[in-house]
């Protein structure tokens, strides 16, 4: 839940966000953290489902990492968080620990830490990355799974591409929604199938 341990987390790091964005540093130095009414759609999320599995993908400094924790900490969920740049890592483990909330935080890159089982995925990675990433995925991921891309609308370029890609595909339910820089939801619809017809969603 969002007591106040969590909140003045949340509090010093929207400011730490404004201050680099206000100085100009390039991207790559930044938290590049989502906005703050995305991290409650994702607390909301998490909140929503009872002994969810959430994974993200891309955790950064733990700005989504903590809203989607403090969500899941509400209805008895478990969180993995995977980021891929040494240069965040000990900020990462810091905030989440003066957050006082239960991550599962995984120092690799994502292409080696997946596919993993889950109910929910906030997918906030390289953008160049997010097809191959999603394919990665795809497979552990079961019907009623969701997940949620950022950046597509913020980056069309390839974002277009993938949002169409997901909204096109039969065994999903997807939509672009205009919240901040852009979400794709995707809801799985049907598991994948083997050549034999059997699912092949991971269990934990």
């Amino acid at each position: 839940m969002l007591d106040e341990r969590v909140r003045s987390v949340l509090t010093r790091l929207e400011g730490e966000d404004a201050d680099e964005r206000a100085r100009g540093l390039p991207s790559a130095q930044r938290s590049r953290q989502v906005a703050p009414t995305t991290g409650r759609f994702l607390f909301a999320l998490a909140a929503s489902r009872p002994g969810a599995r959430v994974l993200e993908i891309g955790g950064s400094r733990g700005y989504s990492t903590i809203w989607i924790a403090a969500g899941a900490r509400v209805a008895g969920g478990t969180v993995v968080s995977i980021e891929a740049d040494p240069a965040k890592w000990e900020a990462w483990h810091r905030n989440v620990e003066d957050a006082g909330v239960q991550v599962d935080l995984v120092e690799d890159d994502a292409f080696a830490a997946l596919p993993r089982p889950a109910d929910i995925v906030f997918l906030d990675a390289e953008k160049d990355d997010y097809e191959r990433l999603f394919a990665l995925e795809r497979p552990a991921l079961g019907a009623g799974a969701i997940v949620v891309a950022d950046n597509v609308l913020s980056h069309p370029d390839p974002l277009a591409q993938y949002a169409a890609a997901r909204q096109a595909d039969p065994k999903l339910e997807s939509v672009t929604v205009p919240l901040d820089r852009g979400l794709e939801v995707s809801v799985v619809l049907e598991p994948l199938l083997t050549e034999a017809g059997v699912s092949v969603v991971l269990e934990s």
